[in-house]
């Protein structure tokens, strides 16, 4: 899978404020006074997308750039960053879903090129992309979860494959967290977003 590690806008002071008509110091001054990060990212989210009307994007970006200001980072003693999340309706059940992350033959199919190793529990995964995955559990028909340990991009940081059937349909969603950066959060959310789509096609295509 190639990623691009780029943001879908500048957002430094100067495109803060052209884009949303303050500055980055005045946005922080604003969630200081809401409480602060100890008011938690979901209410002060809802105060930037409901009350200042900001879109999705630029609420997330504020409200990680305030943490970042604060200092605040988790247990482990990084920032606890972005999560980006990528969702696929597919034409099958969830093991046909999940079979695609099977072994390196399944993965070439949609993931990238040339993949070794195996997707067990405690297994790792590489591919001609770089991409390396350090398995930590797989449930059968339900759940994937890994490590995500490409060197340079957003190394050690964890991602969850869910597979929820709908129907007919499965819906296979992605969920990628800890990312450190607005640049590794959009080129992930494009990079699993354009990998589940070949996926689709590939399962879609076996029926």
């Amino acid at each position: 899978m190639k990623i691009e590690l780029r943001a879908e806008h500048a957002h430094d002071d100067a495109a803060t404020k052209a884009a949303t008509g303050r500055s980055l110091a005045d946005w922080y001054r604003l969630l200081d006074g809401a409480g602060g990060p100890a008011r938690g990212r979901r209410e002060l989210g809802n105060l930037l997308q409901d009350t200042h009307k900001l879109d999705p994007w630029w609420a997330t970006t504020l409200l990680i750039g305030h943490e970042a200001a604060h200092g605040l980072v988790e247990k482990d003693g990084r920032p606890k960053g972005y999560m980006v999340c990528a969702t696929k309706a597919v034409k099958a059940s969830p093991a046909r879903c999940q079979a695609a992350f099977a072994d390196a033959k399944a993965l070439d199919a949609w993931l990238g090129a040339k993949h070794a190793g195996e997707l067990v529990d405690g297994g790792t995964v590489t591919n001609a992309d770089g991409n390396r995955l350090a398995v930590r559990k797989i449930t059968p028909g339900k759940t994937i979860r890994f490590v995500w340990q490409q060197a340079d991009a957003a190394p050690d940081t964890p991602v969850e494959v869910k597979f929820q059937p709908v129907g007919e349909r499965t819906t296979v969603m992605v969920t990628h967290d800890r990312l450190p950066d607005r640049a590794a959060a959009d080129g992930f959310r494009r990079a699993w977003g354009a990998a589940l789509e070949k996926l689709k096609g590939v399962v879609e295509a076996g029926a």
